[in-house]
Parts: C-alpha cells; structure tokens; sequence
C-alpha cells in the first residue's frame, strides 16, 4: 500500500503551496516528537529549512519529548537544536491560553499532531482550544494535516452531549469519530461561528490517505504517547480506554495496554464469556499480568488479552462495552465504576462515553451492548458536508 502524504510533507515539497498557506508571517507551532516527515525529520527542522520563521514551539499533553504520563505535559522550556521556547500548552485554561499564545509574538498558529481517531485523545482538544484562542486573538490557524489511522469509512459510539463537554470531549461527534484533525477543526469553526463565537481565518492543509484507515503500521507514524505504542493499540482504543472510568486494569503499566485488561477478582472466564458473543474481528484469550503501576500496580490481575484479527470488520465500541457487559455479568460483587472525583461531580466514565446513559445503564443491570453503534456511513446531519473539502 503506498504511504499517507501528509500536510507537513506538502507544505514543505511545494513552494507555492507554502507561500500561499504561510508566507513570511512569524509562526507558533503546536508540536511535538509526533510531527515528523516520512524520514523521521521533526516538522519544526524541515520547516525551518523550507524558510518558514518560527518563532514558538507550543506541545500537548504528554509532552515536546513524550516522557510525561497520562494526564501530564513537559515543563515549559527551551528546544536544545533550535533555541526555541517550548510553551506547554496541556489543559490550560483559556485566559493562560492566550496570554501564552500572544506573549510569544506569533502572527499565526500552524498546528501539527498524530490523531488517534478517538474523541477523548486530547491532542484534539488542544488543537480546539488553541483554534479558539487564535480566533479571540484574531490569528490565522493552519492545520498540517495527518491521516486518521482508524480511516473514515465507520463511526461508533454516541455523539457528545454538550452538557458533558470537557478536555476528553470538545465538540459534539462520536467516540469513534472518522475525523483527520483537519476536518475536526473545520467542524469547530462551524459550530463555533453558528453560536456566535469569533472565529480564526482556518486553512487546513489536507492529508492523502486511505479511506479505510492502516491495516500495518505506516511510515513515519510513532507512538503518541506511552501507552498507545502501535496501531493495534489505537485500534482498540476508542472501547477499551473506556475501561478508565471503572476498577478493572485497562492494562497501564504493562508493555500491553487496552490490549490485555482484567483486576485480581477476575479469571479465565472473562476471556471465555468474550470468545462465546463471536464479536467481528476480535479473538481473545485468557492472561495473567502485573501492572507496575496505575490501577492495581503490584498485585497479579486475571483476564484477557484482544487480538483484532480483521481491523476492516473490528468494532472497538462495540467490544469495550462487550466487555464491560461481561465485567458486571461475570464479577457483580467486584466490578464497579470508578466514583467522581473531578470538582464539578462528573464520574470519568461519564466523561469518556459522553453522557451518563452508559453508567445509568450499568448501574441499572440492563444490556449496554446495543448501545454501540455497530457501522455507521458519515451521515450529513452529524458532519456538514463542508468540513470535508480539500484545499
């Protein structure tokens, strides 16, 4: 199968392209070890070279490295090869958004980050906050777009009520979402202009890749953060992360996470039970493992590992609540959903799903499996059919 071509390779091969799109303004990039060509250049060097003037380097969670965990970014510092400031940008709040955007003196915000084709990955949510910002700050923001590795072919999962609207969830769409980060910001602008909101000047500078997402690994595609190492990761990620809200390991602290899940209450029925439903593209088979750390780290869990064998036909949504349905069937008196611990109240799980119809629905005893969304074409009604032009 022949390579995704990324925004960033384009906007670097073609000058007028570039001249276009950039010009002589002063950029900010929103980057980090992620954004690099086809042979492993960072963006910030090959855009360097191309004569783009960057003047700030902004990154997200996890960090401009990648050596922070989840839910944490890098100090803010300066970058060794080029002398820029690295602003990290993770889950600011909106006034401290801007004030590190302007303080930097970019007259424009070029944005280049691996999606995961997953709503709650929050690299999305700071490219939205930092879309938001631009357009309060009146600067131009310009996408580099990068393929969606999960394709665009299905969608899952509910789409985001507002009222549940958080840094795991910005912008009404599914879990699953079918999106590049390009079209998820022109979604933005949209929405953000039909609510009266000001809006930045957005050019997205589109990705040619295909439809149905990677069956391997693609070039120039690295891990986006520690516990999402490979593609088959990403691949089970949008219905195993929501294993997160609840007391069972999603598998944190092992060299497999959302791939091998279970808690020391479990055992080898919950890989038997999941075999038994003949889910589309999924075997599973009983493990054993010890997290190092995060949920049960130290203690010796029992459950399964998942293979996708057929990503074409792999519903992830549908699996993850397969095995949530299996979690409470299987181990009633153990499993439960993790309590709220944010200050507004809200449960994690409430957050991941979009709603609380997903734990009102646990809680009660009732099937949650025909709560998936099993395949889903992009329907006009949820995407408007704009956000999908190239440039």
């Amino acid at each position: 199968m022949e390579s995704p071509v990324t925004g960033l390779e384009r906007i670097v091969l073609d000058h007028d392209l570039r001249a276009r799109a950039i010009g002589a303004r002063h950029i900010g990039l929103i980057t980090n070890f992620t954004s690099v060509t086809r042979d492993y250049h960072r963006a910030v060097d090959a855009l360097i070279a191309s004569g783009i003037r960057v003047v700030a380097l902004f990154s997200p969670e996890h960090g401009m490295n990648g050596t922070a965990q989840a839910g944490h970014g890098e100090r803010s510092t300066t970058d060794p090869r080029t002398g820029l400031p690295i602003i990290d940008l993770y889950a600011l709040s909106r006034d401290l958004m801007d004030e590190a955007v302007a303080e930097t003196h970019a007259d424009m915000l070029v944005f280049d980050l691996q999606d995961v084709g997953t709503r709650f990955w929050t690299y999305s949510s700071t490219m939205i906050d930092a879309l938001r910002a631009a357009g309060r700050l009146g600067l131009p923001f310009v996408v580099l777009d990068r393929p969606n590795p999960l394709g665009r072919e299905a969608v899952e999962g509910p789409l985001l009520d507002e009222r549940y609207e958080s840094f795991v969830g910005r912008v009404p769409i599914p879990i699953r979402h079918g999106l590049t980060l390009g079209q998820m910001a022109r979604l933005t602008v949209s929405h953000d202009a039909r609510d009266g909101l000001r809006t930045a000047d957005l050019r997205v500078i589109h990705a040619f890749c295909p439809p149905s997402g990677f069956m391997g690994e693609p070039t120039a595609w690295l891990p986006p953060s520690p516990n999402l190492a490979t593609i088959g990761t990403a691949r089970v990620y949008p219905g195993m992360g929501l294993l997160e809200g609840t007391n069972c390991s999603e598998g944190r602290g092992t060299t497999h996470p959302f791939e091998m899940f279970g808690a020391p209450w479990a055992d080898d029925r919950l890989a038997a039970y999941l075999t038994s439903l003949a889910l589309p593209g999924a075997l599973f088979r009983a493990v054993s493992f010890m997290p190092s750390f995060s949920k049960h780290a130290g203690d010796v869990c029992h459950g399964a590992y998942l293979h996708v064998v057929d990503p074409t036909a792999f519903r992830p949504v549908r699996t993850g609540l397969a095995v949530l349905s299996g979690l409470r069937e299987l181990y009633p008196k153990d499993f439960s959903i993790l309590p709220s611990s944010s200050p507004g109240g809200r449960h994690t799980i409430d957050l991941l799903w979009g709603s609380d119809r997903l734990r009102r629905v646990i809680a009660a005893g009732d099937d949650v499996t025909p709560l998936a969304v099993e395949e889903t074409r992009i329907p006009a009604e949820i995407y408007p059919p704009d956000i999908f032009t190239a440039d």
